[in-house]
């Protein structure tokens, strides 16, 4: 993928392959188009040409190959490597391969060819640091940040290339520092497991680029700068430009009432969506969404919708799923939330998978659904499945399903396929089952439940979803789905003080999203699963 400069851009190519929609990919042709560099030939009909040195096979490319258009030729450089790699760092570029002339061709790695790097080096201010993980005790990587304009600007984690000793010294140094929230502004990380500092140590690091989002790609420790301050460390360089698409949203009927018992419009829906977004958006970006369109509000027919009108705006982003002809919206900022929004969405259904990785849920949901049983006993559940998480070591999560449940929620971070994930669930269920079988069922033959709590494991099945976390509800009251603190789960917690009105206020006064971690956690489910095993003997 090529900038408007003619220097490869990999943040692009990295977006181009997500792509799947037939009409995406077209879009993206036309708009953004790839360029296919061929600098080899191993065969041509019928003829094997891997045993002819390089420089022929090179011959009889440039004779297949145009020099310009969408498949074009790589040239080469004779006898000037150093200059060539000169010229390669001044221009950006990742660096160069150099080649024996007279080589044949052979599959694998041959010092016949070899791969010259070109790394930049910064100095960047530590703001913070990440929990460790494994054998590493001190710290998981370093927070970094650049200075601008006398404030700090976010760039991104280093974790590589430290040794245990400066893991150490570092983490002593930074004790002190600790600060309840982060001296700097930008792409910061969300999720727990966080520390921040004030900015008082620097790094020298080394990294292939800055990212179109301003995150260094690829960084590696290389020392700790004591001749350095902070505020000398200014960003190396900007982020790569990124053509502007003009993003606009034609709101219609805004004075439409949709919750006539307490006269709530299209209007208000929409702006408690974008009053909500900042929290909802990590959730929504990179998963097909599934929506329930209500033209007239709760009291009007409704129907649901997986399929991209063709008539969307150019800058929305849909995703088809293999084996569907559905191109699903995916509403990665929140000019595509508002767009779909104001088609009269109310309640946003997700996947648990992101559109890249369809086969791994991120999550696994234990739905307490109680139908007519009291809230009771919902909230009992919800704990005993909390009790039981923790007992197994399992991070576990709830929030409000919007209406008369609770969903608990445990991160899977891809590692489990969908079957798995039920079985998981199947699992935890059977257990809290055993303990709690007067007012839990597995049953779902809802006769059979005879007035219990359904504990349903089902919605972790491929292509099923949930209401996701902060979703409005069709319901009297206008309700939303809320993440919860374990120690909101009581006696006292009441779902229907969740609504359009209340909800963003609450998320500004907590400041941090309770069920955020879900997003990127990676527990320890082998070790999890057989401790659980030995709970159901």
């Amino acid at each position: 993928m090529l900038d408007e400069t003619g220097r490869p851009g990999f943040q692009r190519l990295q977006k181009r392959a997500l792509l799947t929609a037939p009409r995406d990919v077209e879009r993206a042709a036309a708009e953004l188009p790839a360029t296919l560099f061929l600098f080899d030939l191993l065969a041509f009909e019928e003829f094997d040409l891997r045993a002819l040195p390089l420089v022929e096979r090179k011959r009889l490319l440039s004779r297949l190959v145009p020099p310009v258009g969408p498949i074009r030729l790589v040239d080469h450089v004779e006898g000037r490597g150093r200059a060539l790699f000169a010229s390669v760092r001044e221009l950006g570029l990742e660096g160069i391969v150099a080649k024996r002339a007279q080589s044949p061709y052979r599959s694998g790695r041959f010092r016949d060819w070899q791969k010259i790097r070109i790394d930049r080096v910064g100095d960047f201010a530590v703001v913070g640091f990440s929990k460790g993980e494994g054998s590493r005790s001190g710290f998981g990587s370093v927070h970094v940040a650049v200075a601008r304009d006398g404030e700090f600007l976010y760039v991104g984690k280093v974790g590589g290339g430290f040794s245990e000793k400066e893991v150490t010294q570092a983490r002593a140094e930074l004790e002190p520092l600790r600060v309840p929230a982060p001296a700097c502004t930008g792409p910061l990380p969300g999720g727990s497991g966080h520390t921040w500092v004030q900015p008082k140590l620097v790094v020298e690091v080394r990294y292939k680029e800055i990212t179109e989002d301003g995150l260094l790609r690829q960084p590696t420790f290389l020392r700790f700068r004591t001749d350095k301050t902070p505020l000398d460390c200014v960003s190396p360089e900007a982020p790569p430009a990124v053509p502007s698409v003009k993003r606009e949203v034609p709101f219609t009927n805004l004075d439409k009432v949709f919750w006539p018992e307490q006269g709530y419009t299209k209007g208000d829906l929409i702006d408690y969506y974008r009053n909500i977004s900042p929290w909802l958006l990590p959730y929504l970006r990179d998963r097909p969404v599934m929506l329930t369109r209500y033209p007239d509000g709760i009291a009007g027919k409704s129907f649901y919708q997986k399929d991209a009108p063709h008539f969307v705006p150019a800058w929305i982003r849909t995703a088809r799923v293999p084996g569907e002809e559905n191109d699903y919206f995916v509403c990665d900022d929140v000019e595509t939330l508002l767009y779909v929004i104001n088609m009269g969405s109310i309640p946003l259904h997700l996947w648990s998978a992101r559109v890249d990785a369809l086969q791994n849920p991120d999550w696994c949901i234990v739905d307490l659904d109680p139908k007519t049983a009291p809230f009771a006993d919902v909230v009992t559940l919800a704990r005993a499945a909390n009790q039981i998480c923790d007992e197994i070591g399992l991070p576990n999560f709830c929030k409000t399903s919007g209406q008369k449940g609770l969903h608990v929620l445990i991160p899977l971070g891809g590692q489990l396929t969908h079957a798995q994930s039920i079985t998981l669930a199947e699992l935890i269920a059977s257990t809290i089952e055993k303990d709690h079988g007067d007012i839990s069922s597995t049953a779902r033959h809802i006769p059979s439940r005879k007035g219990r709590v359904y504990l349903d494991c089902y919605q972790n099945g491929y292509g099923k979803t949930i209401a996701g976390p902060f979703s409005a509800r069709p319901v009297p009251g206008a309700t939303v789905s809320m993440p919860l603190r374990w120690s909101e789960v009581g006696p006292r917690l009441d779902p229907a003080k969740y609504t359009l009105k209340s909800a963003p206020a609450r998320m500004k006064k907590l400041s941090e999203d309770p069920l955020a971690p879900i997003l990127t956690l990676r527990p320890d489910l082998h070790s999890a699963l057989a401790k659980l095993a030995e709970k159901l003997k």
